[in-house]
This record gives structure tokens, C-alpha cells and sequence, in this order.
């Protein structure tokens, strides 16, 4: 008979999750990867719990079995026999905020997330290029072939939007509106917002979709032999992974003294429009935040050159 409770107890912990997760998906409109993520994290502590509590269920998320369970994740090795870095300890952390805030909006008498403390992740400085870092790394493609004028495509709709690549790689060529210059994507979280390019960006995308002779709908494909074989045009679109190493490919040949990803194109938009004078709510809706505090952080960049103008000419016309 304590056989089959505690069994019964296990089942109601992953049906938990499963229902949270369930939540996730319909009900905040999370995209799969989130939902993809979270399932990992509350998975582990899952089959942590039901190993170290006699009643796993969520009356038994107390604060001290969630400071045990950290102890667990910052002794945690994988495989490989690395350890869990800082910010995925942070992120394991988040999902069970998210999973308690939820227990307790449907009446489940569990711990209250607020209290339990993100972990403290190491500072880390904001990687962007310089305005002639970014034409260095621009003008890189060898646009006289096809795959050059594709990539240089990318990158100049990278600079010129600041999208994520995830986002980036789910556009079709039919979303393109040469003649606003603007296209419609859905971000993080499923927020819309409209996404504009700049005249050069505009230009080079045309000249690409120009060379193209395929009819497959997505805005940045794949250069294969005998391309006329592939049936389903999912496999011609450009995967995140592939885009991140485009670009990588680019640094290295630009010898740029910054090792920069297609996240710091993103970081590089952002600041090249907050240097200019753009406000910062507009600079947030352009990068698709949700909230203002992630869009703050690109104020640091611009505070401290502004800070560096105020030290090297205040005063000297005294």
C-alpha cells in the first residue's frame, strides 16, 4: 500500500508539469522552444524531488528543499563531466519560479516563488561592432557569386533590422514589402511588430531575390547540387545554426578584433540607434522587448560615450 501512494504522488508531480507546460503552450502562446526548455528544466528537478522527498508533490516545495535542490545543481555534472554554469543554474531556477506561480494561481498550496532568489550571474560587457567594424564585416561577401550575394544579404538585413536569427530564418519572400520597405514578423512570446529596412538592406535583398531561379517560398535558401530533387521546401530554408555560422565565417575573414555572433549585429543595431539620438522606447519596440529593463541595458553603451564626449571637451574653451 505506501508502494502505491507514493506512486500516485509521483504521477501527480509530472502531471503537474505536464498541465503547466500544457498552460505555456495555449494559454501564453510560448513558442516551442520555451516550451521545449522548461519541460527540461522541471523534468530534473522532477526526478530530483521524488529521490529526496517522501511526498513529492507540490505541499512539499518548501524553501529548504529548494535550497537542497540548488546545492544539487551547482554539484551537478554532465556527461562530458562539465558543470552547470551560473546562468542555466538561473535558468532552472526560472522555470520553477514560473511552475510555483502558477500552482498558486490555481490554488495549489505550495512555496511562494518571490521566495526564492535568482542566482547572481557574472557581469558580462556588451559586445557591438564599431560603424567601421560593421562595413569591414559587410563588405566580406564575394557578391559575384550566388551563395556571396545570399550572405551578403543577411548580413545587411541583420545590421539593417536587428532581428534575431530565429526570427530571421522564419521570414518567406512573399512577407517583403519593397515598396514601404517594411515586412510583419513574430517575435518572442508571439508579439507582433513591423520590422523596417534600410534603403542599402532593401537593395541587396532585391539584387539576391533577383538571382534566385527556385520557387520556394523561404526568403534565404540553401545552395545544394541538383536542388530540383528536394521536394519539401522546409529543407531548403537556411537553419538558425547555418546563419550563425555564416556570420562567424565573415568575422573570422574581416579579422575583426571582437568576436561577434548574430547577436551582437542585434546589440550593434541597438546602439547605433540609441547613439544617433533615437529614444528608447522606440529603440524597444524596433528590437521587439517586452519589457523596458532589457532594453536598458544598451543605455550603459551609450551613457559611457556620452560620458567620454563630456571628459574630452567640457572646459576647453576656458
Amino acid at each position: 500500500m505506501p508502494e502505491e501512494k507514493k506512486e500516485t504522488k509521483r504521477a501527480e508531480v509530472d502531471r503537474l508539469i505536464e498541465e503547466f507546460l500544457e498552460y505555456l503552450e495555449i494559454e501564453k502562446n510560448s513558442s516551442p522552444l520555451t516550451v521545449r526548455n522548461y519541460k527540461h528544466y522541471l523534468t530534473r528537478f522532477s526526478e530530483w524531488l521524488k529521490k529526496n522527498c517522501s511526498k513529492p508533490d507540490s505541499g512539499s516545495i518548501t524553501l529548504e528543499v529548494v535550497k537542497k535542490y540548488r546545492v544539487y545543481l551547482s554539484r551537478f555534472t554532465a556527461l562530458n563531466g562539465a558543470p552547470l554554469s551560473r546562468i542555466t543554474q538561473g535558468y532552472h531556477v526560472i522555470a520553477l519560479r514560473a511552475f510555483l506561480r502558477w500552482l498558486i494561481k490555481n490554488d495549489y498550496k505550495t512555496l511562494s516563488p518571490e521566495k526564492i532568489d535568482l542566482p547572481k550571474a557574472k557581469s558580462r560587457s556588451l559586445k557591438f561592432l564599431t560603424t567601421e567594424q560593421v562595413e569591414r564585416l559587410l563588405s566580406q561577401p564575394q557578391i559575384s557569386e550566388p551563395r556571396g550575394l545570399r550572405d551578403k544579404a543577411i548580413l545587411e538585413m541583420l545590421f539593417s533590422t536587428g532581428l534575431r536569427v530565429s526570427e530571421l530564418v522564419g521570414l518567406n519572400r512573399d512577407q517583403i514589402d519593397f515598396n514601404r520597405r517594411e515586412f510583419g514578423v513574430i517575435g518572442k512570446g508571439g508579439q507582433a511588430r513591423v520590422v523596417f529596412l534600410s534603403k542599402g538592406a532593401a537593395e541587396w535583398l532585391k539584387k539576391y531575390f533577383e538571382s534566385r531561379t527556385d520557387t520556394w517560398k523561404a526568403l534565404f535558401v540553401r545552395y545544394i547540387e541538383k536542388p530540383e530533387v528536394i521536394e519539401d521546401g522546409k529543407k531548403m530554408r537556411l537553419t538558425v545554426r547555418t546563419i550563425q555560422r555564416i556570420v562567424k565565417k565573415y568575422v573570422r575573414k574581416a579579422r575583426l578584433p571582437v568576436d561577434a555572433s548574430v547577436h551582437t549585429l542585434r546589440h550593434s543595431f541597438a546602439t547605433d540607434l540609441l547613439m544617433a539620438g533615437a529614444d528608447i522606447r522606440s529603440v524597444q519596440e524596433l528590437l521587439g522587448h517586452k519589457n523596458i529593463s532589457t532594453t536598458q541595458i544598451y543605455t550603459h553603451v551609450t551613457n559611457k560615450k556620452l560620458r567620454d564626449v563630456h571628459e574630452a571637451f567640457h572646459g576647453k574653451g576656458k
